[in-house]
């Protein structure tokens, strides 16, 4: 049976966990603490050495990381029902979408870790939070911690994460999806499933407003076919702050 190193709330677990569950694929579940930085630990890194989740772990040992390499390796191993379309360029045009979404990631860092791991890492003394930073790999995750910790995103800042998140992912989309049911496509595709933890939490928190009838039609229809897939369900995209 494969393994899965995740968190309920990550963004990307949320997107590997949704890919298996189109496939109808068992896993056994290695829920990481990510406030405790458990991702962070020896033990995790010698796993990964990048030090994030998800981590799939094969059957025969091996592994991955990066969500959107686990889902193309996942999709080529088990290719029943299909989540990359068969035309050629319509699989460029869905990997160019998982690649913008990845690059908005930054954005949503802001919003996500304002929660529980900002909460926890304020309480750490200097000490505590030197010895910490010094297990993660990533110099970008550094400063999230360090920012999460000490220096909480401003209201401008947070804002302006909106706003890119807002133009750059839910317009792009809006007007890819004048043209095709699907972000590549008139297929569901990793693309849509690579966007999806982003509008469940612009849709939750960040800019409900903007995944409505009224600002985004196109987007609202879209989440509303997402949300009935059973997949959805099985994949436990639950509310990010529960």
């Amino acid at each position: 049976m494969l393994t899965l190193y995740h968190g309920w709330r990550s963004s990307a677990s949320r997107r590997v966990r949704l890919c298996l569950a189109e496939k109808n694929l068992p896993f056994e579940s290695k829920v990481i603490d990510l406030a405790k930085m458990e991702h962070h630990a020896p033990s995790f890194l010698k796993l990964n050495p990048n030090g994030v989740i998800p981590l799939l772990i094969l059957e025969d040992g091996r592994s991955l990381y990066e969500s959107g390499t686990i889902c193309e390796f996942v999709d080529e191993t088990w290719p029943k029902p299909p989540l990359r379309p068969a035309d050629a360029y319509d699989r460029a045009v869905m990997r160019n979408w998982i690649r913008h979404v990845d690059g908005l990631i930054g954005n949503l860092i802001i919003f996500n870790w304002a929660h529980s791991m900002a909460k926890v890492a304020s309480q750490w003394s200097d000490a505590e939070l030197a010895e910490k930073l010094a297990n993660v790999p990533s110099k970008e995750r550094r400063e999230a911690w360090l920012r999460t910790a000490r220096r909480p995103y401003t209201d401008e800042e947070r804002q302006e994460a909106r706003t890119k998140l807002t133009v750059g992912l839910v317009d792009r989309m809006e007007e890819t999806l004048r043209q095709s049911r699907w972000l590549a496509g008139d297929d569901y595709s990793l693309a849509d499933i690579g966007a999806v933890p982003f509008i469940k939490r612009i849709d939750e928190e960040i800019a409900p407003e903007e995944i409505t009838a009224a600002r985004h039609p196109r987007v609202a229809e879209w989440w509303a076919a997402i949300q009935a897939r059973p997949a959805f369900a099985t994949a436990k995209i639950g509310p990010f702050t529960a």
